[in-house]
């Protein structure tokens, strides 16, 4: 295991995302923010803003030390509760300002948790995509680059962790996905840490790839006042999920991490209606019968 080849990884991930979208819009202003852990460690905190075509993006870089494992780090692994620990991972989250160019989040990450002179590591992380009104050739596009990132593990990875993704990011009070889906997995150390780290990399670099791809085709749509509400109120549904479940929010706000680096991931603008519901026959209702739905994106569509 070596952990300065992944953190050096990860600081060219961080690069090349942020490269990617100023590529795609170069109005964004970039504040590039450092910050320290009060135990070990720290990282750096990357937002993109006001951009013509991106409102918020947020990539940040950390790699932080504790004491003891946090709650969102331990609940399924109990046998590490009170360990010291390593973190070091780089999460994205673009919430674009076109409301055709669809929400994403990705994160890779590697977990090392210490118990004596034995170190205990694991890697987590996956990618999703949440739009707000659906074109069926960018989810099978995103899917098709989830499957080529798994297929770096096994031919059957991709509908383990597809599946794992649709239950990951699920609003129980809601009854509704997130998103489209994407990949998700967590406690990843087999067969051993060359193959894991080959796809960490596969999946950072697919994540960037398949996103450019789509923001690219869609961010020149036309749109109105009325795809801007719906997008601002299906962003609600991004922040309930990112405060009562997501597992990295909960691990850093647990962890006694910097606020402002673990709520970036929250969009500047957003809008909550008491009881709305889309009207029948309209691309808004569309999402919710079609899009919104757990479903083979890649059947009967070849895989490149």
């Amino acid at each position: 295991m070596n952990i300065s080849t992944v953190h050096e990884y990860l600081i060219s991930l961080q690069e090349a995302i942020a490269a990617m979208l100023i590529s795609e819009d170069p109005r964004l202003e970039v504040v590039k923010d450092p910050w320290q852990y009060a135990s070990g460690g720290g990282g750096q905190s990357w937002v993109l803003r006001q951009g013509e075509f991106i409102e918020q993006a947020g990539v940040n870089l950390s790699h932080v030390k504790g004491n003891e494992l946090p709650a969102a780090a331990t609940n399924a692994r109990p046998e590490l509760k009170g360990l010291k620990f390593e973190a070091l991972g780089v999460s994205v989250v673009i919430h674009p300002k076109n409301p055709y160019v669809p929400t994403s989040h990705a994160n890779v990450r590697l977990f090392i948790a210490h118990q004596d002179e034995q170190s205990i590591w694991w890697f987590g992380g996956g990618f999703d995509l949440t739009p707000y009104y659906g074109f069926k050739e960018d989810c099978v596009l995103w899917h098709q680059y989830a499957k080529q990132s798994c297929d770096v593990l096994s031919d059957t990875t991709y509908d383990h962790y597809k599946k794992w993704c649709d239950d990951y990011f699920y609003l129980k009070h809601r009854q509704e996905p997130r998103g489209i889906g994407g990949i998700f997995f967590d406690d990843l150390n087999t067969p051993n840490f060359t193959k894991c780290f080959n796809f960490i990399k596969t999946v950072g670099d697919n994540f960037n790839k398949a996103y450019q791809m789509i923001l690219a085709k869609r961010k020149h749509t036309a749109y109105g006042q009325r795809e801007r509400d719906f997008q601002c109120y299906r962003r609600g549904r991004y922040v309930e999920f990112n405060l009562v479940y997501d597992r990295g929010t909960l691990f850093g706000l647990q962890s006694n991490g910097r606020t402002e680096s673990i709520l970036m991931s929250l969009p500047p603008h957003v809008q909550w209606r008491y009881r709305w519901q889309p009207e029948a026959n309209t691309p808004e209702k569309e999402l919710y019968s079609y899009y919104l739905k757990p479903r083979n994106w890649l059947q009967d569509e070849k895989v490149f």
